[in-house]
């Protein structure tokens, strides 16, 4: 188990991908979260990225069980946009159960985007980005109320 988003951009990809495999979905998140980008996991340009993307674009998701949906949260003003249906469902990545972020439904703008995301530590979520079904991309989130 991890505790930290920090702990996850200190890890290899293949870690983040065995970490991935090994973890069950988890509840899905209720709330605020904090996002963190997770861009060449494991070097020394993973914190940094992580950092500016956070300033720049990125901050995060919140998300609502009743409608079961999300918004993400961008720009440092945490405008929230970008929404996804919320689902449980086999992951693309390894045909186990995770929770799903479908962007296909509710986004003109990232309508082929697909999150997939489990809980590696508590309130601590492992999240793929993918693009059609392509894996571009991993991101943390961290539940507001069990942040540490």
């Amino acid at each position: 188990m991890v505790s930290t988003a920090t702990e996850l951009l200190r890890m290899s990809q293949a870690d983040l991908d065995e970490l991935f495999r090994h973890s069950p979905s988890g509840d899905i998140p209720v709330g605020d979260t904090e996002g963190t980008v997770i861009v060449a996991p494991g070097t020394d340009l993973s914190g940094p990225a992580a950092r500016f993307a956070k300033w720049l674009a990125w901050r995060g998701k919140v998300f609502d069980p009743r409608s079961k949906t999300l918004a993400n949260k961008i720009t440092a003003f945490d405008i929230h946009a970008i929404k996804a249906q919320v689902y449980k469902e086999t992951s693309w990545f390894d045909g186990q159960e995770a929770i799903i972020l479908d962007y296909s439904r509710k986004s003109v703008v990232a309508h082929r985007i697909r999150d997939e995301i489990r809980e590696v530590g508590p309130g601590l979520y492992l999240g793929q980005v993918f693009l059609g079904r392509a894996r571009v991309l991993n991101f943390a989130l961290t539940a507001r109320n069990t942040a540490r």
